[in-house]
């Protein structure tokens, strides 16, 4: 028998047995119509959001909400912080939130909380505002994987090299977490280059071919996002090098490179899951008088739909697998908006 399977067969009679049992609870947390939630990023013609929007949409649709994709095409935090203050004009319900930067967004989070909107931050985190909850892949988790993957590769004694983009705490995270797990279990491993290419393919062209000229031993590269990712892989193809290239994240262009072998391998958050688990988030903390948790919640005044964080998992795209990460195979009788 599947055990895994039995346990979600029986959490599920136990949620319908319990809804059914409350009738008002059943009918309280469908959206009342016309009732909205957004969904709010930087850099919103990248990929990445695609995947995460269409399971943030399948939810709306599940509970009759509207969902709305809002955000800046800019890799501008000035910009983001507009278009999101610019969605609370039309009251929203909610809004799922990926800021580009943590500090920036405490005060327009914690004004939108306090105006009536719920917030819950997505991939990257703003831990200091009152955003309800977090939702992303384990980035800790993500780095061990990477570091020990390196190094089945291409052994415990060898040189490696990052790219970087600092600022955004995933990115942050998934880069400090791999050095330092190296250090702390693989002390011959040499870090021998770290370059903040902050997303831009051209100038993780540049840094990587900087790198490369230097290290002419570099075995390694760890990159926390897709975008630099296309750019190290270019200056690797130019150069003639043999480097091991992993990244997180996946775009069409490293995924193809995935599949001729010219990157190893991404570590991907299963993005569908990210958003559907989102907008749950967000609409449940719109409609935490749905439930009593057994907590402080009425005399210390905060929403009890708290999730400090929410783990989406990631999944491993190899040579293999690529053909499951075509993103318009997924897209295919899907509508975009």
């Amino acid at each position: 028998m599947n055990v895994k399977r039995t346990r979600i067969l029986a959490a599920s009679f136990f949620v319908g047995t319990a809804l059914a049992s409350a009738p008002a609870a059943a009918a309280g947390i469908m959206c009342e119509p016309g009732e909205t939630y957004v969904m709010n990023v930087m850099v919103s013609s990248h990929p990445y959001w695609v995947p995460v929007y269409q399971g943030f949409k399948q939810a709306a649709e599940a509970f009759g909400c509207e969902a709305v994709f809002s955000g800046t095409p800019d890799y501008d935090i000035t910009k983001q912080i507009a278009s999101f203050e610019q969605d609370l004009i039309k009251q929203p319900a909610g809004i799922l939130l990926h800021p580009m930067q943590s500090d920036p967004f405490i005060a327009p989070i914690n004004a939108a909380i306090e105006g009536g909107t719920e917030v819950v931050t997505f991939a990257a985190d703003s831990p200091k505002s009152k955003r309800t909850a977090y939702i992303t892949s384990d980035n800790l988790a993500e780095a061990k994987f990477a570091a020990e993957e390196i190094v089945k590769q291409v052994g415990d004694s060898a040189e490696y090299a990052v790219l970087e983009n600092p600022g955004q705490s995933n990115h942050d995270l998934r880069v400090t977490a791999l050095i330092d797990y190296m250090e702390a279990n693989f002390p011959n491993m040499k870090l021998v280059g770290r370059q903040a290419t902050n997303q831009d393919s051209n100038a993780a062209y540049k840094a990587t071919a900087s790198i490369l000229q230097a290290n002419p031993n570099l075995a390694a590269m760890w990159i926390p996002e897709a975008g630099s990712a296309e750019g190290a892989v270019a200056a690797k193809l130019e150069a003639g090098s043999d480097v091991l290239i992993m990244h997180a994240d996946v775009t069409p262009t490293t995924l193809e490179h995935i599949r001729a072998g010219n990157i190893h391998m991404s570590l991907n958050p299963n993005q569908g899951v990210q958003g559907f688990m989102g907008f749950m988030a967000v609409h449940l903390a719109n409609r935490s008088d749905l439930f009593d948790p057994f907590n402080d919640w009425k005399t210390s005044g905060f929403n009890p739909m708290q999730i400090p964080f929410m783990d989406n998992g990631f999944a491993v795209i190899t040579k293999d697998n690529a053909d499951s990460f075509d993103l318009n195979v997924y897209m295919d009788g899907r509508d975009p908006s």
